[in-house]
């Protein structure tokens, strides 16, 4: 095998172990905080992205998504019990306290229509983790591009890239994670896309 047929056989073999997970999820992967053994929830897993890995490797994986056919994409993507991915809102998930060790959310509070609704699809989201458990959040912020972009309605924001977003910013975050009763895992991290919008990274651990 040539070197050029070697590295895309390479690249299939990750694109099948890994999907197209979140390269900030990986690094979390990568320093050991995610493991197995932990039971991972996904809040809102869209395509199922960031589950590919953790089924492949027999994670115990539930989530929810208000999307049916993500709902049912994530089904077939999954040898898993159906009722492991439900159809339903984040801020009214059937699942109990205090269920996952790791909680995902991953572009989904940014959809948020005002203060209220953020509130209680964070509330949603904090509440199925367990007491020392892992939140990994991405999600919009001004952070980095508070001047370009414009106020819609209270956090709502007109993103350059034409999109409109509830939008974060690092005192907030830093409020929200003491009122939580949690801590910052990591430093907040910003990547910001040139002139068009900024994800920030929030991860936490949820206090014992």
């Amino acid at each position: 095998m040539d070197q050029a047929a070697g590295r895309a056989t390479d690249v299939i073999s990750l694109h099948e172990q890994f999907g197209q997970i979140d390269i900030y999820l990986f690094d979390q992967l990568l320093r050991g905080r995610i493991a197995p053994g932990m039971r991972i929830f996904d809040a809102g897993f869209g395509s199922g992205r960031n589950l590919v890995y953790f089924l492949r490797e027999g994670y115990e994986v539930f989530g929810v998504d208000s999307d049916p056919q993500a709902v049912e994409a994530v089904r077939r993507l999954s040898s898993l019990p159906s009722d492991n991915f439900r159809l339903e809102s984040i801020e009214e998930m059937s699942f109990p306290d205090s269920f996952a060790d790791v909680v995902l959310s991953s572009a989904i509070l940014h959809f948020a229509r005002d203060d209220d609704q953020f509130l209680a699809m964070l509330r949603g989201t904090w509440r199925v983790l367990k007491p020392g458990g892992l939140l990994f959040c991405r999600l919009a912020s001004s952070i980095g591009m508070e001047h370009q972009v414009q106020r819609k309605a209270g956090r709502r924001f007109l993103l350059p890239d034409g999109s409109e977003r509830y939008l974060v910013d690092e005192a907030l975050l830093c409020k929200l994670t003491e009122e939580l009763g949690g801590r910052l895992v990591d430093p907040l991290k910003t990547t910001v896309v040139q002139n068009q919008r900024c994800m920030t990274t929030w991860v936490v651990r949820r206090s014992v």
